[in-house]
């Protein structure tokens, strides 16, 4: 179980340095899908998370022989998945045909066709709660052994979500910055094109623009853009004209 265990850990590790190859989803799709493959009796894993914006299953692999397997059940359903989430605590039905704390919950995994579960919450450093679930198909297959190898994998777990979440929110704060520059140079090129036809200054250039944008309900970078596309394609001044821009040198009224 030695050799087990740290070749376990040794692949999960590897998982949490290959972040930067894939987004989100993928990372943490990965991610259990590792973990149904090198855990025993472990036919399904989950992670799901609570935000501000609800309780979502972000991640889930299944071990199917034929492709027709389906992730065992719906996280809202009160049982182990919801109090793990809401206790942080882990939470763990060994038999769903026998355990009467979540009648709802077991009859579900039943008809799923699995027989027992262990939800634990992921060690994290962000403000969404998560929780790692592993599914089996078989009773009583989450001893005290096997506990001690998933408190390992939700470490991993914890990290990997960190890290994942970090990449995916330092790309969007990328993407932000990135707009916002093209939007920046968008907006000083239409400006000198408005300062080279109505010899304004950059102040009123710019206000212009933004008078534009006010009276067509049209973002400023979209205003900004149909000047300089116009320009480029030698309809400048229909687009003038269609802004309401007086040719006189000053926004129409």
């Amino acid at each position: 179980m030695a050799a087990d265990f740290s070749s376990i850990a040794r692949e999960l590790a590897e998982v949490t340095r290959l972040v930067e190859a894939d987004h989100f989803g993928a990372t943490l799709d990965r991610f259990v899908r590792r973990i149904v493959a090198s855990v025993p009796a472990c036919d399904a894993a989950t992670i799901t998370v609570r935000s501000p914006e609800g309780v979502e299953t972000v991640a889930g692999a299944v071990e199917s022989h034929d492709g027709t397997a389906e992730l065992p059940i719906d996280p809202l359903v009160p049982g182990p998945i919801v109090e793990a989430l809401t206790f942080v605590e882990p939470r763990r039905l060994e038999h769903a045909g026998s355990d009467q704390r979540w009648p709802a919950f077991s009859a579900r995994l039943l008809t799923a066709g699995y027989h027992g579960c262990l939800a634990l919450p992921l060690h994290t450093h962000r403000a969404e709660t998560a929780v790692l679930t592993l599914f089996s198909r078989e009773p009583e297959q989450f001893g005290e052994v096997g506990y001690d190898v998933v408190l390992m994998l939700t470490l991993h777990a914890g990290v990997t979500f960190d890290n994942a979440a970090l990449y995916h929110d330092s790309n969007k704060l990328i993407g932000q910055l990135q707009t916002a520059l093209r939007t920046r140079s968008l907006v000083g090129r239409a400006q000198g094109l408005l300062m080279r036809q109505f010899d304004y200054d950059s102040d009123t250039s710019f206000a212009a623009l933004r008078q534009a944008s006010q009276n067509s309900n049209t973002k400023l970078r979209e205003v900004a853009e149909l000047l300089v596309d116009a320009h480029e394609n030698r309809s400048f001044d229909s687009a003038v004209e269609k802004l309401g821009l007086s040719l006189a040198g000053r926004p129409t009224a």
